[in-house]
């Protein structure tokens, strides 16, 4: 796609994610990646319901703010992902409520804090490791990033939320709203005894749907 029109995909989904509930205020920001290198990313306080095309940041793949609003804060950690995962071309990153929750909780594995329910969350989002807790803008929290980001498609910050990249914004956004209703089952089964996804059976998926 030519950048007028990523930027107004970024303007397309950013408003889509609002609708649904998964963005609220100014949290939560998106990004892609262009074939130069340059990543349009949501501006800084910004709201992803109200967005416009001449707003959304371009930031160079050293971080150097090129074009449009200022940038996210957060969009080092943005690239910290493209740099690890030469694949991805799309980020979402929100603070959607089950989700959030979910980084809140006490896990005795972060390697892995999703437990396996369907076929669609191996598919699209495969392992959910965790990442310590880093305040909002600490640029250590790309140097964690870095550590996990070539091997996972999604990972959750603690107390912050998930980042997830995709092939394009539509296959990362796809992959986000998996995450939050996979989520909303963890808590809506809460204790209860849940049938999980047999080791053999997420192997078979993971031939069958590499990510």
């Amino acid at each position: 796609m030519k950048e007028d029109e990523l930027r107004a995909e970024i303007v397309k989904f950013g408003a889509l994610l609002y609708g649904r509930g998964l963005a609220h205020g100014s949290a939560g920001n998106l990004s892609v990646k262009q074939e130069d290198g340059t990543i349009l990313v949501t501006p800084t306080n910004s709201s992803l319901g109200f967005l416009s095309p001449g707003q959304i940041s371009k930031v160079s793949a050293e971080g150097i703010h090129l074009a449009g609003d200022p940038p996210s804060k957060e969009a080092f950690f943005h690239l910290a992902v493209y740099q690890e995962r030469p694949e991805a071309s799309a980020i979402v990153h929100l603070h959607s409520t089950h989700a959030v929750a979910l980084s809140c909780l006490c896990h005795e594995d972060t390697s892995d804090v999703l437990p396996p329910l369907t076929a669609y969350q191996i598919m699209r989002i495969g392992r959910l490791p965790l990442l310590p807790y880093f305040r909002p803008g600490d640029r250590k929290l790309a140097d964690a990033v870095r550590q996990i980001a070539g091997g996972h498609k999604a990972m959750l910050l603690a107390n912050h939320g998930p980042i997830v990249s995709g092939k394009s914004l539509q296959d990362a956004v796809h992959a986000y709203e998996e995450l939050e209703e996979t989520a909303k089952l963890v808590f809506l089964i809460g204790d209860r005894p849940v049938s999980r996804l047999t080791c053999e059976a997420i192997a078979d998926l993971n031939e069958a749907f590499p990510n």
